[in-house]
């Protein structure tokens, strides 16, 4: 499996940036080139993937080569000594016999022996070859027989080196070598009195952090008060004192002064109103500036504490594995007891293996969520209590970071609720960061994996969140955002465990600077394991450090990239999608004719299941329509071998909102009429700068792609005459098509703007031969572009068949007709 999307990869002959559309690879060891690129090194022969080759020989050289001239021992012959069956070769015959099972029986022929492998094909090292070799030529043993017996020969055991396939199992056992790296659980080396211990002590530093926190807060509450209360009595004095003045200069005649007295209450009333919302007003703010330092502090803390933590595991580490290796004899033994975790944090780079090398599907953790899913359930007064529980049966680092994980998002911490009598000057529970909002989801991550002995960090930076549309230039703090890298699988590796717990649903809204992104009311949460060891390759879309180590790609990219990168969403990566044009960026400016072109490739496996749709409207405000007109009659989706295409016209100059939905189902939900729920996985901004062409509506046709390709995708039709969805006509069309499947109760409707569907139906006819052939005969009463919707649906006949399954008649197709004489 290989996944799309390398961001980073570039051609390994000129050096540049390979984009989906113009690679080759990847090779061995990951390698890539461009289509132009992919030539004989030596020649400059055009190379496919089935007629290049590697040098064998030299496993550094990655170059690839013709068949003629790819690296070879001698011209044109096989030098013994170069592979090292000189020796063999020159061995005296001891017998006549010959062991027909391994050497045949014409000249020329070399049985295993010759060709020095039998060492390799019996697993044993070349230090042993030697003696076996001596033996042999003093005639010791007979070749391939008692041989066999004396050194335990292992049919199928042969060892890469020999093979020269070294390269193309490396990657293959680093990835093996995470999967299988267990680690000693952590009550093997640390008194769980001893770790309690160090956490009483943080216990009561966090203590005396939430008093100081209470104490500041009430100093500034205080502050605010008095300030108010000196400026109020100010002014009531200012009211009085000019109210005075006024009754003096009147005439003493009671209509004056009760007219008086009516303004000074109003204005005390105003005056108490505007001061109370000026008031609540700098109370919000501190709160925030406040809350901000709070957060800060928090952090500060618990990344001293989490230091701390970890120097402890580190150290009783270091002791229990000193005390083993007294033990152990042998140094493999002692790696194998207890595989080595780096004790300080190693330095950001890239990793190695990707994610789906790491892991390919969650199920291979069922196990460890089930551990995060119980011990959710429960009540812990302790964090050593919790991660112990979490990671007790954790066996590698990968799955002590994904229970914490895992624990994070099925505790859904944002809906819980906390006792409000607990005095604020008393231990909170384990979660009162949570409940105080001084403590992140990044946060208390970091804080649990230190207690699991993980290196963690927490990165800040932006990302494309709540209130994002592509174009959006990050330059405040509205998106602003803090998530983890943790150290598993001998690489640093993206988690971020807001985001895997919830899926925004309505966030129209853009954040106001310095509020928090989204409210409660418009999340819904739902697990998302697509931001657990998320690739840099695919965090880099939504994420953006504000230290550009932490892309932890190989060629970091700048802020103005991140903007320009597709503003996609996790399952976008989850359907394999890419964007093969690389001129695709989150603006996409139209033509002088107003349309820009949007297209989106899907990996083989998912061509048959995946269904698209899209929505359009204005940028700036949510209308959808233009001149009583649906935009989506602008928007002509089509697909084409393994791509969907969106073509916008726009229809007024100005700026537009493409967003496009995808879902995976079978042929037989979509046959059965069941409900299909889309998801988002990316937006684009089309700009229309200028529009120098009227642009027309499609015909009002059913909703989804144009051309016959869902035809054959989901009822095994086949076009025989028209396989583009634009067709060119005269008068008169005649459209075919085969059925690979047995389908009943064809239907075709025309639709042209400006007249009704009813007026056209006698244009439109179709019959269905013996030989599987549908043929739609269509007339066009005058030239213009058409639309032509097809239904169908399977047998049986009847809408229901044995198994109660409803079978209803379903679109199955359509096209666009430009019809005209000169056609």
């Amino acid at each position: 499996m290989y996944r799309m999307n390398f961001y980073e990869s570039v051609c390994l002959r000129c050096n540049q940036t390979v984009y989906q559309v113009d690679r080759v690879g990847p090779l061995k060891d990951f390698t890539f080139y461009h289509s132009g690129c992919f030539k004989c090194a030596y020649c400059g022969t055009k190379l496919t993937l089935k007629t290049y080759y590697n040098n064998q020989h030299n496993q550094e050289d990655k170059e690839v080569y013709c068949s003629s001239h790819v690296p070879k021992i001698g011209p044109g012959h096989l030098d013994g000594s170069a592979v090292g069956i000189r020796s063999a070769l020159n061995v005296p015959r001891s017998t006549n016999f010959v062991n027909e099972q391994i050497r045949g029986s014409g000249k020329g022929t070399f049985d295993a022996e010759a060709l020095n492998i039998r060492p390799h094909l019996n697993g044993n090292s070349p230090n042993h070859t030697s003696n076996q070799h001596h033996n042999h030529s003093t005639g010791s043993s007979a070749p391939g027989h008692n041989y066999h017996h004396e050194h335990g020969y292992q049919y199928g055991r042969f060892d890469a080196s020999a093979l020269h396939i070294a390269h193309a199992l490396r990657a293959t056992e680093l990835h093996k070598s995470y999967n299988k790296a267990r680690e000693k659980p952590i009550e093997y080396y640390l008194d769980k009195d001893e770790q309690t211990r160090l956490e009483m002590k943080h216990r009561k530093e966090e203590d005396d952090l939430y008093r100081k926190f209470a104490r500041h807060r009430e100093e500034e509450d205080k502050r605010i008060k008095d300030e108010f209360r000196d400026e109020w009595e100010k002014e009531l004095e200012r009211l009085t004192s000019r109210f005075e003045r006024e009754l003096q200069t009147k005439k003493k005649r009671p209509e004056d002064t009760k007219v008086l007295t009516m303004r000074l209450q109003q204005e005390r009333i105003d005056l108490e109103k505007n001061m109370t919302m000026r008031r609540d007003k700098k109370k919000d703010s501190l709160a925030r500036k406040l809350l901000e330092h709070e957060r800060a502090a928090t952090a500060a803390l618990v990344e001293k504490q989490s230091r701390e933590m970890l120097e402890l595991i580190n150290e009783k580490r270091s002791e229990y594995m000193q005390a083993e290796s007294l033990y152990l004899d042998d140094g493999d033994a002692l790696e194998e007891a207890l595989t080595p975790y780096p004790s300080q944090a190693p330095l950001p780079a890239p990793p190695a293996l990707s994610k789906f090398q790491i892991y390919n599907d969650p199920v291979e953790f069922a196990h460890v969520d089930q551990i995060a899913i119980s011990v959710a359930q429960e009540e812990v007064k302790t964090f050593t209590d919790l991660v112990r529980q979490l990671v007790g049966r954790c066996g590698s680092d990968i799955e002590k970071a994904r229970t914490i994980f895992r624990w994070i998002t099925v505790k859904n911490l944002n809906t819980m609720t906390f006792d409000e009598d607990l005095r604020g000057d008393t231990p909170m529970g384990l979660l009162r960061g949570i409940k105080h909002g001084t403590e992140s989801y990044h946060v208390l991550f970091k804080r649990l994996c230190s207690y699991a002995g993980l290196h963690c960090v927490v990165i800040k930076g932006y990302s494309k969140s709540a209130g994002y549309q592509p174009g959006v230039r990050f330059e405040d703090n509205r998106f602003r955002n803090s998530w983890n890298a943790v150290y598993v699988a001998g690489a640093w590796r993206f988690v971020q465990c807001n985001w895997g717990a919830r899926h925004l649903v309505n966030a129209k809204e853009v954040p106001k600077i310095g509020s928090k992104a989204g409210k409660s009311d418009s999340l819904r949460y739902e697990y998302d394991d697509h931001y657990f060891l998320t690739d840099p390759r695919e965090f880099i879309y939504e994420f953006f450090p504000l230290l550009s180590d932490w892309q932890l790609l190989k060629a970091p990219i700048t802020l103005l990239d991140f903007e320009e990168l597709p503003f996609v969403r996790s399952l976008f990566f989850r359907y394999g999608l890419y964007f093969p044009d690389s001129h695709t960026k989150a603006v996409m400016y139209t033509d002088a004719t107003g349309a820009a072109t949007v297209r989106i490739a899907m990996p083989t496996n998912m061509q048959s299941s995946l269904i698209f749709h899209y929505n359009l409207k204005f940028y700036d405000n949510d209308g959808d329509s233009y001149d009583g007109v649906s935009l989506k009659r602008f928007v002509m989706q089509s697909v084409k071998i393994r791509q969907v295409a969106f073509r916008v016209h726009a229809p007024s100059s100005g700026a537009f909102l493409l967003d496009i939905f995808a879902n995976a189902v079978t042929p037989k939900e979509y046959l059965t009429g069941e409900p299909m729920k889309f998801k988002s996985v990316c937006k684009f901004k089309i700009a229309c700068e200028e529009l120098q062409t009227v642009m027309v509506p499609l015909p009002d046709c059913a909703s989804g792609e144009w051309g016959p390709t869902k035809a054959t995708r989901l009822f095994g039709l086949i076009p025989i005459t028209h396989q583009d969805a634009l067709i060119f006509a005269g008068r008169e069309l005649e459209l075919q098509f085969r059925m690979s499947r047995p389908l009943t109760d064809f239907m075709a409707t025309l639709h042209k703007n400006g007249v009704e569907e009813k007026r056209l139906s006698k244009y439109v006819s179709h019959v269905v031969s013996n030989d599987d052939i549908v043929t739609f005969e269509i007339t066009f009463p005058e030239e213009g572009q058409y639309g032509l919707d097809i239904y169908t649906r399977e047998l049986p006949v009847t809408s229901v068949d044995s198994n109660g399954e409803k079978h209803l008649l379903t679109h199955c197709c359509k096209y666009l007709i430009n019809s005209s004489k000169r056609n």
